[in-house]
């Protein structure tokens, strides 16, 4: 899949029952090359993905992204050649409204981190927000993948509101 990607990230609050939602989760574990553009390699449960993520633009909400399937294999050895601190997480899906978030569970040295996502058509695209949504960070550098696995969670979590950490 290639073309614009649209999203809109915001934390998740703790206090909220949201997994009860989620009709299906994955485990992913990602790693980032060092590169002028993003450049991730990614396992996603029993498959593998490139995927290559151009700058952001229009406030970090939309970027050029190409992704391709590897195998599994390709997808185990490429993650040897990325840079240290791989992304681990588990992501559930939930349907709310016509759209549907993505919801991740960090782990490892991102522990407590939880974000959700929501893919748009649009950048002015409206969509309902569930009640377990919380803080727009659509654009905050802190809580992208290829942030968070050189500065962790764990490095700067006493930032936000309790509700988040």
């Amino acid at each position: 899949m290639s073309g614009l990607e649209i999203e809109r990230k915001f934390l998740v609050h703790k206090s909220k029952d949201w997994k009860q939602l989620s009709y299906a989760c994955s485990h992913i574990q990602q790693g980032y090359m060092a590169a002028v553009n993003t450049v991730r390699i990614r396992i996603r449960d029993e498959k593998g993905y490139l995927t290559i993520k151009g700058p952001s633009r229009n406030g970090g909400m939309t970027r050029y992204e190409f992704e391709k399937e590897i195998t599994l294999d390709e997808a185990r050895h490429l993650l040897e050649l990325c840079e240290p601190g791989i992304i681990d997480k588990h992501r559930y899906l939930i349907s709310y409204g016509d759209h549907t978030f993505e919801v991740d569970e960090f782990h490892g040295d991102n522990e407590g981190l939880i974000m959700a996502e929501v893919e748009l058509k649009e950048e002015n695209e409206e969509f309902k927000k569930p009640d377990f949504i919380g803080i727009e960070v659509t654009g905050d550098r802190h809580f992208y993948n290829s942030h968070l696995r050189r500065n962790p969670f764990s490095l700067w979590r006493d930032m936000l509101p309790e509700e988040y950490r």
